[in-house]
């Protein structure tokens, strides 16, 4: 696949961006929705997003330039060029969280009401943006033979098509979750039973998490920590930590 959309002089635009953009776009969107439905002030998450979205660039770019310094120390610059790829989840995620945990002490906000809001949104994005991935033929698996993936849309097996070998659609796998993941977390965020603030987002971050261990599994580009896949890693504590958030809130209400 050709991962420049089209040239403006010199300057490349990739599908890579306008991906990350389009996604983005949407998951605003259903921001917007879901606060008209909640009754919920838009323009708070609006302003909650244009704190978050530049800390998420920067976190998800310095996550994955830790991991892989090696490929940038001679040429530091780069670790300033994002076109080409190299944006971490999990870094994007944590930039993102930190500067809203902040954005939410200063408005004096109850954060987990407004999490639980854009979760749907956020794995919405994700599920976008691995389409990113696939224009630049990253983020797929190991090789696998002709007979396996011409299962897939033609244009699929293009994709993964990189240097004469096929390779396991990874970023196919994610996306499909992704968007599974979305539709359940916009069930429980609708049904009443369930409204407690904080268990939507941690239901993001235990669901997310399950499949992005088994998907990572299988890639054949991930940061690693010695052995040890960082993501795997990152997403068996998101599992923790949110299943430990979502007991919490039950017993609380329990008790209550």
């Amino acid at each position: 696949m050709n991962p420049t959309a089209f040239q403006i002089g010199n300057f490349e635009v990739r599908w890579y961006g306008i991906l990350i953009a389009f996604g983005v776009i949407v998951a605003i969107l259903l921001a917007s929705y879901n606060c008209k439905k909640k009754d919920v002030d838009f323009d708070i998450i609006l302003d909650g997003f244009f704190v978050a979205f530049p800390a998420a660039i920067i976190g998800a770019r310095m996550y994955y330039v830790a991991f892989e310094f090696q490929n940038y120390k001679d040429n530091l610059i780069d670790m300033f060029n994002i076109r080409k790829g190299g944006l971490a989840i999990h870094g994007g995620l944590i930039g993102a969280f930190l500067a809203v945990y902040i954005f939410s002490k200063v408005r004096k906000l109850k954060i987990l009401k407004y999490l639980d809001l854009v979760a749907p949104s956020i794995i919405l994005a994700q599920a976008i943006g691995r389409w990113g991935n696939f224009m630049n033929g990253e983020a797929h698996g190991g090789e696998v033979s002709y007979e396996f993936i011409s299962k897939f849309p033609s244009f699929i097996q293009k994709g993964m098509n990189i240097g004469g070998t096929y390779y396991q659609p990874t970023f196919l796998y994610e996306s499909i979750w992704n968007l599974i993941v979305c539709a359940i977390l916009l069930i429980i965020l609708y049904k009443k039973s369930t409204h407690n603030d904080g268990i939507v987002i941690a239901s993001y971050m235990v669901l997310y998490s399950l499949g992005r261990v088994f998907i990572e599994g299988l890639r054949t580009d991930s940061l690693m920590l010695g052995n040890i896949r960082v993501a795997q890693l990152i997403s068996i504590i998101g599992i923790v930590v949110g299943g430990a958030i979502i007991l919490y809130i039950r017993r609380k209400k329990t008790l209550k």
